[in-house]
């Protein structure tokens, strides 16, 4: 049976139009980055559809994006003309380039606030990011995506860095489906920082470039890695309450690895009831209770991948192009951030529900107001 063509879009299907105004003297600096030729469609254009599509589900297809270009208020609002299919599918696959966005992510990151937080971590040597990676699935027509001879499936991988303090991811970036963690995290490395990883990031080396840049970590180890026992640090109630069973000035490594981690560092062994021991290691001189509460905190990064895939959508891609999916997932990061600067609290289903069908015009303004309001009074 021949599926059903879709109803044409209508201009009263699309809304949110004012949260894009707020937000374009951000998108200005794109607006200088052109397709070839005599086309007037920009790089801030596409940001701001891209946008569109987050906030309105009826906006779920390139064709869909297309289609909006030709009505008036998009028009306005966005400042684009009517753009024909083809010149916005080659604009988004090969000339827009997604590094040009990296730092409006990251000036939108520095305009959100803090969010409600443990006491235990106030005055933290570093800010405390959970790092990680996440497998993206790509359509059967993205052939390059393809990560395994003889293989049909298809995928890329997302490198995240989390800030759990704010809520909002502060640098990614996207790699072949087996592309390394370690490499991607050596590659953003950054100072201030407090990074927390799992077991896929073991690496004495790395550990050793993080403290290098002038930046900590709270990692946890494998079970059967070696190491030799400088001293022994005195354990506090809080620890004990806190299941910590040892806390060790440690050097790491055997000879095979001797030399790549020559900075101070500790051993923590965790073991909550009823549940497998925890092995971290840390550069830093907190207390073991608060380094235990830190490594539980990584689990942040694991919820908004989940968000980010069923709640947000990224399953659905607009283009085929390593180019395209990257500005996409951007665009997407970025409409997360933008919800968390709104609301002043992470992303959840129910939020982003409400703006959503605020969006679409049925919550009003004050409605709308009002479940924010009730958000930050939440602890």
């Amino acid at each position: 049976m021949a599926r059903k063509p879709k109803a044409p879009i209508r201009p009263e299907d699309i809304h949110g139009f004012k949260y894009l105004r707020s937000f374009e003297q951000l998108l200005k600096p794109l607006a200088d980055i052109p397709v070839h030729g005599n086309r007037k469609f920009y790089m801030d254009h596409w940001v701001s559809l891209l946008l569109l599509h987050f906030f309105n589900p009826i906006l779920d297809s390139m064709r869909g994006l297309q289609e909006a270009t030709d009505f008036r208020n998009v028009q306005e609002i966005v400042g684009v003309k009517h753009t024909s299919l083809g010149s916005m599918s080659e604009s988004a696959s090969k000339i827009f380039d997604p590094a040009y966005l990296e730092p409006i992510i990251q000036q939108v990151g520095q305009m959100v606030g803090d969010l409600p937080k443990d006491k235990r971590l106030d005055n933290l040597p570093g800010v405390p990011t959970a790092v990680d990676g996440s497998f993206l699935r790509c359509l059967p027509k993205m052939v390059w995506a393809t990560f395994r001879k003889k293989s049909d499936k298809r995928g890329v991988r997302l490198h995240l860095h989390y800030d759990i303090t704010r809520g909002i991811p502060t640098a990614a970036q996207i790699t072949r489906a087996l592309g390394s963690e370690k490499k991607s995290l050596r590659k953003l490395l950054e100072s201030g920082k407090l990074y927390i990883t799992d077991r896929g990031y073991v690496d004495y080396g790395m550990y050793q470039a993080i403290h290098d840049v002038e930046s900590f970590f709270v990692a946890r180890l494998k079970e059967n890695s070696t190491y030799e026992v400088l001293e022994d640090r005195p354990l506090t109630k809080g620890d004990r309450d806190a299941a910590v069973l040892c806390d060790q000035w440690v050097r790491m490594g055997s000879a095979f690895t001797e030399g790549k981690l020559t900075a101070a560092v500790r051993r923590l062994v965790i073991c909550p009831e009823d549940r497998k021991e925890v092995i971290l290691l840390t550069n830093t001189d907190l207390s073991a209770e608060v380094v235990g509460v830190l490594y539980r905190y990584r689990w942040q990064v694991e919820l908004f991948f989940r968000w980010f895939k069923c709640v947000l959508g990224c399953r659905n891609w607009l283009s085929l192009s390593p180019t395209g999916l990257t500005l996409q997932v951007y665009v997407a990061l970025l409409a997360s951030m933008l919800i968390s600067l709104w609301t002043g609290r992470r992303p959840n289903k129910s939020t982003f529900r409400v703006i959503c069908l605020h969006m679409q015009g049925w919550v009003r303004d004050e409605e709308l107001i009002a479940r924010i309001e009730a958000l930050k009074k939440d602890p």
